[in-house]
């Protein structure tokens, strides 16, 4: 069945398109269903906050995202108390005994120096798949547009694959006002000269995907996304729902 003239999407091992879902405790067994039905829509996932540290059967849940071919990696939070404890040694090694390639760097919750941020992301890269962060997770910091600038192509030029905007899993921080709303004119504004297939938008709710897909594509980049959205976030970008029905095809690489 393939009947409708629907935007395109990238498919297989996506390089952009991806969606990046939020686990912040999901059953191991109901994660089975879900992932049976719709891993083809999922192309990394986040053990999100700290959790990680303290999940039951964590090798096994690991193992079942690498089946269906999904890159895992655990939540910037548990990256940022390593590094406040002086533990990111333990922390690595951890990782690599955990069979995990990809870590985030991030400084949501403390403030951790961006050149020391990019010390540690030329430690790791040649090991792991690097995610930056840039944003604060308290909603009541403003960062000023020119620190999200230098930030996202300082990270990227570092070494990072891929630099996630902060929203949080409630879009009350960072690239969102703490009632919610979308920084329209802040997204507009960082992401110029940027590659925007480089950029991963924190986007957990149907209302702050549409946005992005409306943007910049079928194929934008977008994060922190429910497990139980997925079948509505991929309806979304192929155009099949009121909100996207007029979404045309477009290359995810232009500013608003």
């Amino acid at each position: 069945m393939d009947f409708l003239s629907l935007p395109q999407r990238t498919t297989g091992q996506r390089e952009y398109g991806l969606t990046s879902i939020a686990d912040f405790g999901t059953p191991l067994n109901q994660l089975e269903g879900i992932l049976k039905d719709y891993h083809q829509f999922v192309d990394i996932a986040k053990i999100g906050i700290g959790s990680a540290y303290v999940t039951p059967n964590l090798s096994e849940k690991i193992n079942l995202y690498k089946r269906y071919k999904i890159n895992v990696y655990f939540g910037g939070t548990l990256f940022e108390k390593c590094y406040f404890q002086g533990k990111i040694t333990n922390y690595i090694n951890w990782l690599k005994e955990l069979g995990i390639n990809w870590i985030e760097v991030s400084n949501g919750t403390i403030d951790i120096p961006l050149k020391e941020r990019l010390e540690v992301i030329s430690m790791v890269k040649d090991e792991f798949t690097v995610l930056g962060e840039v944003g604060s997770k308290d909603a009541e910091s403003e960062m000023p547009l020119e620190q999200w600038k230098e930030e996202l192509h300082l990270l990227i030029e570092a070494g990072c694959k891929y630099v996630i905007t902060e929203g949080r899993d409630s879009g009350t921080s960072g690239i969102y006002s703490k009632d919610g709303a979308i920084k329209t004119d802040l997204i507009r504004e960082m992401v110029e000269g940027l590659d925007v297939n480089k950029l991963i938008f924190e986007a957990p709710t149907p209302k702050n995907q549409m946005f992005f897909i409306n943007q910049f594509g079928s194929n934008v980049n977008l994060g922190n996304v429910k497990l139980n959205d997925l079948l509505v976030l991929e309806s979304q970008r192929r155009g099949l729902r009121s909100e996207t029905f007029f979404l045309e095809e477009k290359e995810c690489n232009l500013p608003l």
